[in-house]
């Protein structure tokens, strides 16, 4: 075959370095923007970006020229590095080291596109600790707790 042809539609997901609420209501939308700029850079197309104060969601169709570990990796490194030019209570500013990427079947993506816009609403029953574990239990994910958070 000639040509590559690829379409992977991930949701990645990760926090704030030890959960800390930095992602409040002055920061969120132009941090949401600056990710999806960061993705486009990137060849991979945000398709929505959401989370609340200690976390961040983002559905995405992953370019096939970048690995999921690369993409998250510049994601992480330029949007931290963006944030802490905001304003002196953002200075302290980092993202966890790890995340989770769990890949999303097309016929799937409202579904997923409408849980990330509601992640305030979803997180006033459920904890992000709580939710991620669900995530990595739904996908049958293996994992040690112990080695889940920093």
């Amino acid at each position: 075959m000639p040509q590559s042809l690829v379409k992977n539609y991930i949701h990645i997901v990760f926090s704030t370095k030890h959960r800390n609420d930095f992602i409040d209501e002055e920061i969120k939308d132009e941090l949401f923007r600056y990710v999806a700029s960061i993705c486009k850079d990137f060849e991979s197309t945000a398709i929505q970006i959401g989370g609340t104060d200690n976390h961040i969601h983002i559905l995405c169709l992953l370019s096939r020229k970048i690995a999921l570990m690369k993409l998250v990796q510049e994601v992480k490194a330029h949007s931290s590095k963006w944030i802490k030019t905001k304003g002196s209570k953002y200075e302290d500013f980092f993202w966890q080291d790890g995340y989770g990427g769990f890949s999303v079947c097309r016929s799937n993506l409202e579904i997923v596109k409408n849980y990330i816009v509601n992640q305030r609403k979803h997180h006033e029953e459920l904890d992000f600790k709580n939710e991620f574990v669900e995530m990595l239990i739904e996908n049958k994910m293996e994992y040690d707790e112990k080695y889940l958070w920093d």
